[in-house]
């Protein structure tokens, strides 16, 4: 069973940065894919960036050129580094870790809070 473990939310002014970590008790490299979802309270859950195995990454448009997704295989953590953050911005933050034809696994979720 794979756990993932997201830290690194928390309250920041609008135009600031966070980084966001994911830790997975297993080898990141054995999923198709990783990548960050958000929810916001009355939204429903929107993919954020993902990074895909022999492909590459992709960005939802509304954080293209300001969030960066990227892995270390050598502590098994997926980071979302998030800048000129906006209060739209404001969601729970959630890593996810696929491979096809089987159940997603999520971590537990971490808060980001953008003030304006």
């Amino acid at each position: 069973q794979v756990q993932l473990v997201e830290s690194g939310g928390g309250l920041v002014q609008a135009g600031g940065s966070l980084r966001l970590s994911c830790a997975a008790s297993g080898n990141i490299f054995n999923f198709y894919a990783m990548g960050w979802y958000r929810q916001a309270p009355g939204k429903q859950r929107e993919l954020v960036a993902t990074i895909i195995s022999g492909t590459g990454t992709n960005y939802a448009d509304s954080v293209k050129g300001r969030f960066t997704i990227s892995r270390d295989g050598a502590t098994n953590t997926v980071y979302l580094q998030m800048n000129s953050l906006k209060p739209e911005d404001t969601a729970v933050y959630y890593c996810n870790a696929i491979n096809p034809g089987r159940p997603a696994y999520w971590g537990q979720g971490t808060q980001v809070t953008v003030s304006s």
